[in-house]
């Protein structure tokens, strides 16, 4: 799966939306996104307007595995 290269964190925090993450807080240039689906799980994203690459595929992989989903589920 190839990755978008300019995604920004609020398009990010949207899609995450649809698995139940929601901004809880901000804190200088980071949000931090939580979900109760499965039990708690916090993310934190920098809010940027293009997230790098390696950043947002260890952003993707922690929400994957804690969905127990593949990040092309996620992402498709």
């Amino acid at each position: 799966m190839k990755l978008p290269r300019d995604l920004s964190a609020e398009t990010l925090s949207k899609r995450l939306g649809h698995y139940g993450y929601s901004i809880t807080r901000q804190t200088g240039s980071y949000l931090r996104l939580t979900t109760t689906q499965g039990g708690e799980h916090h993310v934190t994203i920098p809010a940027h307007d293009s997230l790098r690459v390696g950043t947002l595929n260890a952003i993707l992989s922690d929400v994957a595995t804690h969905l127990k989903k593949s990040k092309e589920e996620l992402f498709g």
